[in-house]
Formats: C-alpha cells, structure tokens, sequence
C-alpha cells in the first residue's frame, strides 16, 4: 500500500497493489496498518455508506461540525469520480484551497480525509460507486454543505459534464456566507481533536 499526502494537509491518498489473474483483481483499498504509518491513528469506524451515481452527478461540499466531525476514507469500486477535498479550516494555511483525486475500480486507490474538511465528488460516467468509511454515523444537526458550484471554491469541473445536483446541494451557501454565518470548523480546534485521536 502506498500512500501519499494530499495538496490538503490532513488528506492522503492510498494506493493499494492490484492481484490480477484469469478470474479477476484482487485489491485491499483499506489497510489498517498503512493507514496508521500515515495518518498517525487508528481510523474509528461508526458507519459505512455506499452510492451510486449518473455521469455529471456532483455530491458535496459537504462537512460536519467538529467535534466530533466525520472522517471519511473513500474509494470507488465501480466506475470513475473525481474525489475533490476542499480546506474548510478557518485558520488554516491552506483555507479554501483543494486538490482533486481521480479514484477508479482499476486502481482501487482511496482518499482519507479527516474531520473539518469538505468533501465532493463527481461521476465521470454511468453506475459509479462511490464507497466510504465514516468515522462518525450520520447526525443531521452536525451536517453541514456549500455550493460545489461557487465560484469562489473555484472547483474546475469538467466542462464536458453537465452538473447533476440535489436541491440541497443546489441551495448550499456560498464559501462566504457559510464563514458569515458562523458555519465552518475552526482550525485550532480541529487540530486539537487530531491530537487527541493520536493519543486514544
């Protein structure tokens, strides 16, 4: 397994080795011991969710409030997506910068990204499938998303697709109202939650 940090501090990429023989592929996407060399900590698992998307579908930006937040480790294992991780951190270096992962069931690579980071993806065609471990279950008051289309966010979807999104993630706020209002995680405290996850 290899694994490399993101432009995202906080955010790494897992590559696993791929088994091929005349049956199939074999591949470990999830590695817990890889993962604790990385990241510096055991990944809690509360919950696991699975989607299948159309071509041009976009889901995200979506965060939870921290603490306790929701880490998420992702990968697709059927299809293509781009996997988008966006800096919500205020305070943080790199506060509303991104980097984008291409994920796919060839590579059966995943992104790992912890608590106080936005996530979204897009579907690059037909039947993909995203999966994901969650550290937290879901808690509808803790929830939280922007516009993947705002313009300050300045995600470079494909311009080949065309957007598909919800109402809820159509009516997100925008990188500067979700600051004005109050709704994004705060760097300092998400970087205290990361240390005391190193020392349970």
């Amino acid at each position: 397994m290899r694994a490399s940090e993101t432009k995202i501090p906080g955010s790494w990429e897992f590559t696993p080795k791929a088994f091929a023989d005349g049956r199939g592929v074999f591949a470990a996407p999830f590695q817990e011991a890889a993962f604790i060399e990385a990241v510096g900590h055991p990944l809690r698992l509360a919950q696991t969710n699975h989607s299948v998307s159309k071509r041009g579908t976009i889901r995200g930006v979506h965060f939870a409030d921290v603490p306790p937040g929701q880490a998420k480790y992702v990968y697709c294992p059927r299809g293509s997506l781009l996997d988008v991780v966006v800096d919500l951190r205020v305070g943080s270096p790199t506060f509303g910068q991104h980097d984008i992962v291409r994920l796919d069931s060839t590579a059966l690579n995943a992104v790992y990204l912890s608590e106080g980071l936005g996530h979204a993806i897009i579907a690059l065609e037909d039947d993909t499938t995203m999966a994901y471990l969650c550290s937290e279950g879901y808690n509808p008051a803790g929830e939280r998303g922007l516009d993947p289309l705002c313009p300050e966010l300045a995600i470079p979807w494909p311009s080949d697709l065309t957007p598909i999104l919800s109402e809820k993630d159509t009516a997100a706020p925008s990188l500067t109202q979700a600051l004005t209002d109050g709704l994004l995680p705060d760097y300092d405290e998400c970087q205290a939650w990361y240390a005391k996850l190193r020392t349970t």
